[in-house]
C-alpha cells in the first residue's frame, strides 16, 4: 500500500507542477485548444478524443462508487474534469478512508461488505 500511495502522490505533484508549468507559459484556457486538435483529425486529436473517454469513465466510476449518491453525483464531473489531479487525490483520501482496503477502494464499502458476506 505504502508503494501505490507514493506513487499517488508523485502523481499529483507531477500533474500540479506541469499543469502550474504550462498554464503560466501558455494561459489557463484549454477548452479551444483541446478541440480545435479533435477538429483537425490529428494524432494529437486522436489523443484527446481517448483521453475525453478516460475522463468521461473516470467520472462515471466515481458516480457509481458512490451508488449514485448525491456526494457520488458532486464528485463525477470533479473526476471528470479533474483527470489524473483529482483521482489520484481521490485514490490516495479513499486508501486512508477504508485503512488500505483495495476491495473498499475500488467498490466502494457496501459492494466491498458484500464480497465478504
Amino acid at each position: 500500500m505504502t508503494g501505490f500511495r507514493a506513487i499517488l502522490v508523485a502523481i499529483f505533484v507531477l500533474i500540479v507542477g506541469y499543469t502550474l508549468q504550462v498554464g503560466g507559459a501558455h494561459g489557463w484556457n484549454l477548452v479551444p485548444i483541446f478541440f480545435a486538435a479533435i477538429g483537425e483529425m490529428t494524432w494529437q486529436g486522436q489523443f484527446n478524443v481517448d483521453f475525453a473517454c478516460f475522463l468521461i469513465l473516470s467520472g462515471l466510476w466515481t458516480a457509481w462508487r458512490h451508488d449514485f449518491s448525491p456526494l457520488g453525483l458532486v464528485l463525477a464531473p470533479m473526476a471528470s474534469f479533474g483527470g489524473a489531479m483529482f483521482l489520484s487525490a481521490y485514490l490516495l483520501f479513499l486508501t486512508f478512508h477504508t485503512h488500505g482496503d483495495m476491495a473498499a477502494v475500488l467498490l466502494g464499502n457496501k459492494r466491498a461488505a458484500m464480497l465478504r458476506a
